[in-house]
């Protein structure tokens, strides 16, 4: 079995401490966009709206939902890695 060196260690720590403040970045980025989409879930019932208003605030909400996913699937990966403690190793130039 091979013996981790020291500073792979180190370099092991520093790298779950980023992927571990990644992962609550894009979680709290993640609150705020399901946030956003109440809003507009709101402003769409509770305003009269023309017809090309509604088309913009659909569209926004379609985008948010598209960004919402990708930062889940993002997070889902940070988080696999965690778990399984195989964080990236940052490697510097």
């Amino acid at each position: 079995m091979r013996q981790q060196g020291h500073s792979e260690t180190r370099r092991q720590n520093v790298a779950m401490k980023s992927m571990s403040k990644e992962a609550k970045q894009l979680a709290r980025v993640i609150a705020g966009y399901r946030g956003s989409l109440l809003d507009l879930d709101q402003l769409r019932t509770r305003t009269k709206l023309s017809d090309a208003d509604k088309g913009i605030l659909d569209e926004r909400r379609n985008n948010l939902l598209v960004t919402i996913a990708a930062l889940e699937d993002r997070l889902s990966a940070v988080q696999g890695l965690i778990d399984l403690g195989r964080p990236h190793i940052i490697r510097v130039h």
